[in-house]
């Protein structure tokens, strides 16, 4: 069973930063893409950044210039830097790879189950 966990939510003053991790528990053979989708009250999930193996990074256009994702491969982590936070960033965090846990499985999602960020005005 592979499970996501993400952490470093909080609560932060506009123009903060937070960093947000996320990490697998149990065993992963390959992982193709990692990425941060958010979903604020009332809103659909949408892409925040997403970074494939190759190192190619892909943002959502309202949060381009202000965070930053990176992976581990060796750790197989991925991480978010999200500086000049805005109120409008305010939703749920999750933390969603798509990977195979072995060499003879499918690419398949996984999901982490979210991390609280909450920017005050």
């Amino acid at each position: 069973q592979v499970q996501l966990v993400e952490s470093g939510g909080g609560l932060v003053q506009a123009g903060g930063s937070l960093r947000l991790s996320c990490a697998a528990s149990g065993s992963i053979f390959s992982i193709n893409i990692m990425g941060w989708y958010r979903q604020a009250p009332g809103k659909q999930r949408e892409l925040v950044a997403q970074i494939t193996n190759s190192g190619s990074t892909t943002y959502e256009d309202s949060v381009k210039g202000r965070f930053t994702i990176s992976r581990d491969n060796a750790k197989n982590t991925v991480n978010l830097q999200m500086n000049s936070l805005k109120p409008e960033d305010t939703a749920v965090y999750y933390c969603n790879w798509v990977a195979r846990r072995s060499s003879w499985s499918g690419l398949r999602d996984y999901w982490g189950q979210g991390t609280q960020v909450t920017v005050s005005s």
